[in-house]
């Protein structure tokens, strides 16, 4: 793992890639995702916030109910897609909102075999991170390589995307397991899965803890995070929150996130050096 230009910490690319035979999917030419800077951790924690509150929103206030939601979301992630993968290179705009989307696909999905289908938070949780290791070990045998930097095949980004969705359900369960077994409150939770992140970050560094297990390991735990922080700011205060509602927390969020990306599309700050000296297009 390497210090970016911005001060943040990246998987360096040399622990991560091994040469692969070529692949037979289309080859786009350019990394598909951003570099890993802290714009990437600040935009990824505020998606995940989002796609908390924004699918409680839908689901409660909207009047869609969790099955009328989750099919909503999932027709515009799946359109989103295919925008993100029609592109040639990294896209601020189309990627952080697949990202939001899939945030709160991944919400759903937990929420769904909780609620509708009573599949307890244990089971849904064990299912999640077993389904996330056979992605990374396909991904892994198909490519031998799990490297972020080298996202630039249909057939990398596909297990790309797979694996994020994983994380995102992992983490809503894993998340709601732990708040609901120790009940310790949003505000402490928060600071819980912030110090989780921050033991991550010393295993690496300090233990030698790899970078790929590093980087998603720190990719699950900022989802229970950021919902942990969208409840704290949503709920009502006899709830232990904040009371901002659903409504504010979102919007508030939203403009942030809106924020950062026209930022980032001007600034181009997360985008791989070689593709900072060619213009791309699409």
């Amino acid at each position: 793992m390497r210090v970016a230009r911005s001060g943040t910490m990246t998987p360096e690319i040399s622990d991560t890639y091994r040469p692969s035979a070529p692949a037979t999917s289309h080859r786009s030419g350019w990394n598909k995702v951003p570099e890993i800077t802290v714009y990437f951790w600040v935009i990824k924690v505020l998606c995940t916030t989002v796609g908390e509150t924004a699918a409680d929103l839908l689901n409660e206030k909207a009047g869609l109910g969790l099955t009328g939601v989750s099919l909503l979301m999932s027709v515009l992630l799946v359109a989103v897609l295919v925008v993100q993968f029609r592109t040639r290179a990294y896209r601020p705009g189309v990627y952080w909102l697949a990202v939001a989307l899939i945030s709160v696909v991944g919400t759903l999905i937990s929420d769904n075999l909780t609620d509708n289908l009573g599949v307890p938070l244990e089971a849904s949780t064990v299912a999640f991170a077993v389904a996330l290791v056979v992605v990374f070990v396909v991904w892994y045998r198909s490519e031998r390589t799990l490297s972020i930097h080298h996202v630039d095949t249909v057939r990398r980004e596909s297990f790309y995307w797979l694996a994020v969705l994983f994380t995102f359900a992992l983490g809503t369960a894993a998340g709601d397991l732990v708040a609901e077994r120790m009940d310790l409150g949003y505000l402490v939770s928060v600071v819980l899965f912030a110090l989780a992140i921050a033991a991550v970050a010393v295993a690496h560094f300090a233990l030698g803890l790899n970078a790929v297990w590093s980087f998603w390991i720190a990719y699950v735990l900022t989802r229970p995070l950021g919902a942990s922080a969208g409840d704290y700011l949503s709920q009502p205060t006899a709830d232990g929150g904040l009371g901002l509602g659903t409504v504010v927390t979102s919007v508030l969020f939203l403009a942030v996130i809106l924020g950062l990306v026209v930022f980032l599309t001007v600034t181009r700050r997360d985008v791989a050096e070689r593709e900072r000296l060619t213009p791309t297009a699409g």
